[in-house]
């Protein structure tokens, strides 16, 4: 019997190659269904879920405000800054005030379906932002070209590197404002699939994830062909920040974050419309 191919598509990240290690080396017997990988940046492949191109993909959060109809998030496969998350940084010491100083300054940001942009506009909309890869960002503000950066990925860990200086770490912020994780990002699965399709799916993204937690070791190497020149050390730290409990399952107040961050961001006008978050698995 031919098996069912199903295009996985995630970042060329050290964090994602870590959870879909069990499914990318083939550990896990997935039946009738076998996963081809496609890796593109997160704004590509929110830009991409928008067309329905892809049967599971990573997706930002904020990109989900445009997807629900078409989508259902995953109960695994979540990003989640539990008080931590992208990082306003410049070559400029942080100011006594960042949320004033950042009115009206240039800042680079990774994309407009980004959820740093979207934590952005909710902690400072008047700022002028522009839209260049998530990689380069570092250098542009090291250069001068921007006043400020958002950092998403392994840039969170490396800015001091390049000499930059935090203004705010927006998932501290959230997590003052709402003492909740901030949602980032989340694996979602296109709804025409059917409800056996997309509950086989469901199990064989799970095991992965907890094949890779269970197989660290081997995970952790499989995944540094991903880190974008950190070390081993700081490719553990980044993977634990954003493969762990809350990656295995949302869980109740993980699942509460997401719904409070869109319902906000709707309240501030940021999206077209109210989300009802649909989880599945």
């Amino acid at each position: 019997m031919a098996k069912r191919l199903i295009r996985v598509a995630h970042s060329p990240d050290s964090d994602d190659a870590f959870m879909f290690y069990g499914l990318a080396e083939r550990k896990l017997d997935t039946g009738n269904l076998e996963y081809v990988h496609e890796l593109s940046d997160i704004e590509s492949l929110n830009q991409r879920a928008r067309q329905g191109e892809l049967e599971v993909t990573a997706v930002s959060i904020h990109a989900y405000a445009y997807l629900w109809r078409t989508y259902a998030l995953l109960n695994s496969g979540s990003s989640m800054g539990d008080g931590y998350g992208p990082r306003l940084v410049s070559t400029e010491p942080r100011p006594d005030d960042p949320r004033a100083a950042l009115v009206g300054i240039r800042v680079a940001i990774p994309g407009k379906l980004t959820t740093a942009y979207l934590a952005l506009q909710l902690y400072q909309p008047r700022c002028a932002v522009e839209v260049i890869p998530f990689d380069q960002i570092e250098d542009a503000v090291h250069r001068g070209e921007f006043d400020a950066g958002l950092l998403i990925h392994e840039g969170q860990l490396t800015y001091a590197d390049e000499g930059l200086h935090l203004w705010t770490d927006l998932g501290a912020w959230w997590g003052t404002e709402t003492g909740l994780p901030l949602p980032l990002g989340g694996n979602a699965v296109r709804r025409d699939l059917g409800a056996e399709v997309i509950a086989q799916i469901a199990r064989d993204l799970k095991a992965s994830i907890v094949y890779g937690l269970e197989h660290r070791a081997p995970a952790l190497a499989h995944a540094k062909q991903f880190n974008r020149g950190i070390g081993d050390e700081r490719t553990d730290r980044f993977v634990g920040m954003y493969v762990n409990q809350w990656t295995v399952d949302y869980g109740p107040r993980g699942r509460l974050a997401v719904q409070t961050l869109l319902d906000r961001a709707y309240s501030a006008r940021l999206i077209p419309e109210p989300v009802k978050v649909e989880f599945v698995g």
